[in-house]
């Protein structure tokens, strides 16, 4: 993409936006939260709609000249429900954090108790961890893995945690747990305890819309938060879904306006409309069911070198890898050598780490980027391949090699402008 009048007036600015734009051309992305955006996206988070203050929903707006505005949001919401099977939805979270944070807000009162998974086992940081505000105001406990190995939830003891903490929200979802959950037995201890049942879909929210992964409302759940980005393939925002409650979905509206946000941006809502209509073609559904097959295929590589999989591998669309058992290197030090290979991943904390957060003994890898890329399963396995072959001789010459390849597999697999 070219930027003559960014060029024109900051020639800084366009310099980096120019090394962003060949940097993701030439390299792999394998950060599982990170993902591509069509060309139609773009152009509507670039479109004139930034102009335009609309505090309020659509028919109800503390502005005027909101014929527009009022058509694109409703096509979000429309399409939203269409693909979650959503009886609700609020499409102006401007990210997942606030959708989360809107959703604690709308249905609890302060020092409300929220069940929610453990950080080290895969929990998110607005799920209760201790930097953040949330847990002044409310009471976070935790469950987590019975056995890393298997990745098998301790459902009794969650449900003993829950009869124990009588908490408001027991609350489903993960940012690096490679497993599928068993929903019905979160909406069985939820019930028993008088909770709702909240599912945080923010990293599979594309599996679930391409049906290759389950969906939390068949078994239940009562809310769904997600970002609009990662395999959901469209631009960085959040989302509330409510499956069935119009009351539920009163408080959450109230929670995000005017409760915690202003106006809300436009641009994105146009570009979450844009992307849910992509979402809702036929391709979408192979290109989700291709990014568990890319991940199995990665998997299978890195098992046959004895690499230690957390949960012994994957049901979605993400790895994480133990790199200091399996390569004799931290997660810090292996996500800077892979990177001068032009292979991006992150760091990250394994359940029972006793290195530090900033570098921790974990990796964190995924395919949403790779499948919008048009990669398949030989394709996915060889990057797989590369990683083992940099993270076990870690020499100038291998690196070097490999990034040669890495410029070649991104050559041979543009970025797409369309997803049609």
């Amino acid at each position: 993409m070219e930027f003559p009048f960014i060029e024109r007036e900051d020639r800084e600015v366009a310099a980096a936006l120019a090394g962003e734009e060949q940097r993701e051309a030439e390299g792999l992305e394998l950060i599982p939260s990170e993902n591509y955006i069509s060309r139609a996206v773009k152009e509507a988070m670039a479109s004139s709609l930034t102009n335009k203050y609309a505090e309020g929903y659509p028919g109800r707006r503390y502005y005027g000249g909101q014929e527009f505005t009022d058509a694109v949001e409703t096509l979000a919401i429309e399409r939203a429900k269409k693909l979650f099977g959503a009886a609700y939805a609020n499409v102006q979270p401007l990210g997942g954090a606030n959708a989360n944070i809107a959703t604690y807000f709308a249905l609890l009162e302060p020092g409300d108790t929220v069940l929610g998974m453990e950080l080290s086992h895969g929990g998110h940081l607005t799920h209760g961890h201790p930097v953040t505000y949330l847990t002044k105001i409310f009471n976070f406990v935790r469950y987590g893995m019975k056995d890393v190995e298997t990745g098998e939830i301790d459902y009794e003891d969650m449900l003993r945690v829950a009869k124990e903490t009588k908490p408001k929200i027991v609350l489903a979802g993960f940012s690096a747990y490679p497993r599928e959950l068993d929903y019905e037995k979160f909406v069985a201890i939820a019930r028993e305890v008088g909770a709702l049942a909240v599912m945080d879909v923010a990293h599979i929210a594309g599996l679930i819309a391409g049906k290759a992964a389950k969906n939390p409302f068949d078994y239940g759940f009562d809310i769904m938060t997600t970002t609009t980005h990662k395999t959901l393939r469209g631009p960085r925002g959040g989302m509330i879904l409510t499956r069935e409650s119009a009351e539920i979905a009163k408080k959450i509206d109230k929670a995000i306006f005017p409760g915690l946000q202003g106006g809300p941006h436009m641009h994105q809502i146009a570009a979450k409309a844009v992307a849910f209509g992509e979402a809702l073609r036929t391709s979408f559904a192979a290109y989700a069911k291709q990014i568990i097959l890319n991940t199995k295929a990665m998997e299978g590589v890195f098992a046959k070198q004895g690499a230690r999989l957390i949960t012994g591998g994957s049901d979605n669309h993400l790895i994480l890898l133990d790199a200091e058992t399996s390569f004799c290197i931290s997660g810090g030090e292996a996500e800077m050598l892979l990177d001068r290979a032009g292979i991006t991943l992150n760091k990250n904390v394994i359940p029972g780490d006793t290195r530090p957060a900033m570098d921790p003994s974990g990796i964190r890898l995924g395919t949403p980027a790779l499948t919008t890329r048009g990669f398949r399963e030989a394709e996915s396995a060889r990057v797989a391949e590369l990683m083992i072959d940099v993270l076990t001789k870690r020499d100038d010459a291998v690196v070097a090699c490999a990034h040669e390849e890495v410029r070649a597999l991104a050559a041979a697999h543009p970025i797409p402008e369309s997803f049609s």
